[in-house]
């Protein structure tokens, strides 16, 4: 049931259509996969001008040191459609090669167009120095010391431009490859100065570059392979790879949740192991990348990676330890009313379409209040229509007692309903929750309260990490002032039923009432119950 069908003021009924991405990404071995299988091997010979590699049948082109493959496959063969690379990209591309430099797209936009998914962004890599890049386009700038890039302004867009004369060159990490890889005999230097690049990757899948002039993807990591096996390996050995950067194990996280690949032996072990690390990362560097596990569409699937591996209780200890009140095994496949809630996220968000962080963040904080203090859903419902609108209370009680579509009843967090027959007492049940998660908000930024969360289970990492800081909890907490403050003045209500997903980056507060009150009500409401919304 969406929320824009309960009443003229909310906008009519609209039935959510999921894009194909969201039916592909269920099944492990999805269509785009089985579509790499079928090409990684038989692929038409394409030769590099000027190359000297002998390249065989099969498009591979050498053998580094440790057995990788090179291959050069044809994009055509792979599927790759140029149309899923932004005008933007087009744009420092063309600005690039038409001055003689060679550019290519590198890491995981590759990937992503490999397995006919629309990247969240496009990394761009090109021979000419920061330099000469800067000289190129009217806007832009260098940026970054130790691992300087080129931000390329194209009107709203910024590109991120590499050099591959400035890339990895004196990092710690590119001192470690000599360890592991050595130069393969008889490779001409573009080939070499490519590979040099590609080790410098974290995952080989992400190891990937493509030209799509000659429109050639180059695999000297043998990334194609994994795609093809919806593997995540790391480039160099996990535990050296996690040490060097614990970055990388969010990022692994992030990705397997996002491709639905599994990740090898080598790295769940390392992963276990290493888990810890991650609390030496920035706190803003955490907020980053459970952001981009988050409100990038694959919500459900991050939480249920971050505690299968022992992660959960570390960044988000309250959520771990709802988790273990219920039972839930680190494999358990069964559903809760926390995941239900960012599945319901996910079916609104993608990649290209992520939401503002204060979205999921008022989601786990209005979650944490149900666990605290289970509710009669028809609260739920009115102060779900409350946030939507704007504070509007009477209206909100008004269309919630119209409604006649059950519940869903597996959850803990909500009661039976209850005599709430009276509008006053409804109302001050609802106002009463919107206090409740305001008061949650606060005790999700006091390191003392996460620090005890999991004091039940002594056998867990203790944890006391607060990442959000208090001016973005502060924002969260303005979605729910209007439902304690009552109709907010001016053009408060939200009409329509699309979401404008540029406002929803953003962290435009109508935009982000609007998706957080459709995400509560069809969780709490499933629209698959085929019954009708309203009794007559």
């Amino acid at each position: 049931m969406a929320l824009a069908s309960l009443g003229l003021a909310l906008g009519s009924h609209h039935t959510i259509r999921l894009p194909l991405v969201f039916c592909v990404r269920k099944v492990r071995h999805s269509g785009s996969v089985a579509a790499v299988e079928s090409v990684v091997e038989p692929v038409s010979l394409v030769k590099e001008e000027g190359g000297h590699v002998p390249v065989n049948k099969h498009g591979v082109a050498g053998r580094d040191s440790k057995g990788h493959q090179w291959k050069k496959l044809s994009s055509e063969e792979l599927g790759i459609s140029t149309k899923l690379i932004s005008k933007p990209t087009k744009t420092v591309l063309n600005g690039l090669r038409r001055k003689g430099y060679e550019v290519y797209l590198v890491g995981g936009c590759v990937r992503d167009l490999i397995l006919k998914r629309t990247p969240k962004d496009f990394d761009v890599i090109t021979s000419a120095g920061l330099k000469e890049v800067r000289k190129t386009f009217s806007r832009c700038e260098i940026v970054g010391k130790r691992f300087p890039i080129c931000h390329v302004h194209v009107n709203d867009t910024i590109v991120e431009v590499s050099s591959f004369s400035t890339s990895g060159s004196g990092s710690k990490s590119s001192c470690k490859f000599g360890n592991y890889f050595s130069k393969p005999s008889g490779c001409n230097e573009r080939d070499y100065i490519r590979w040099r690049n590609c080790l410098q990757r974290d995952f080989t899948i992400n190891g990937l570059m493509y030209d799509p002039y000659t429109k050639i993807v180059f695999d000297y990591m043998g990334g194609m392979e994994d795609i093809r096996k919806a593997k995540v390996r790391t480039v160099i050995p996990a535990n050296v790879s996690f040490v060097d950067d614990c970055a990388r194990i969010l990022r692994a996280v992030r990705i397997a949740a996002r491709l639905r690949f599994r990740f090898t032996r080598e790295i769940a072990l390392s992963v276990r192991e290493l888990s810890s690390s991650v609390l030496r990362l920035d706190k803003g560097r955490i907020l980053m990348e459970m952001n981009y596990m988050l409100a990038f569409g694959s919500a459900e699937a991050s939480l249920r990676l971050l505690w299968r591996f022992g992660l959960l209780e570390i960044l988000l200890p309250i959520q771990a330890s709802y988790f273990a009140s219920q039972g839930f095994r680190r494999r358990d496949e069964r559903s809760n009313m926390l995941l239900s809630l960012f599945t319901n996220l996910d079916k609104l968000v993608a990649p290209n379409q992520p939401c503002h962080s204060s979205l999921w963040i008022a989601i786990l904080a209005f979650h944490k209040a149900l666990v605290d203090q289970p509710r009669d859903p028809l609260v739920i419902a009115a102060f779900s229509l409350a946030v939507h609108s704007g504070g509007s209370l009477f209206e909100a009680v008004e269309i919630a007692r119209r409604i006649s579509q059950p519940h869903d009843q597996s959850f803990d967090e909500l009661f039976d309903p209850r005599d709430l027959d009276f509008n006053d007492a409804l109302i001050d049940n609802v106002v009463d929750l919107a206090a409740s998660v305001k008061a949650v908000l606060c005790k999700m930024t006091d390191p003392c309260y996460v620090s005890q969360a999991m004091s039940k289970y002594p056998q867990a990492p203790c944890s006391d990490l607060v990442f959000i800081p208090w001016a973005l909890s502060l924002r969260v907490s303005k979605i729910f002032e209007c439902v304690m403050r009552g109709m907010e003045r001016g053009p408060v209500l939200r009409r329509g039923k699309k979401i404008n997903y540029e406002s929803l980056a953003l962290g435009s507060l109508k935009e982000v009432r609007h998706v957080f009150a459709r995400i509560v009500f069809d969780t709490i409401y499933p629209p698959n119950q085929n019954s009708k919304h309203f009794s007559t």
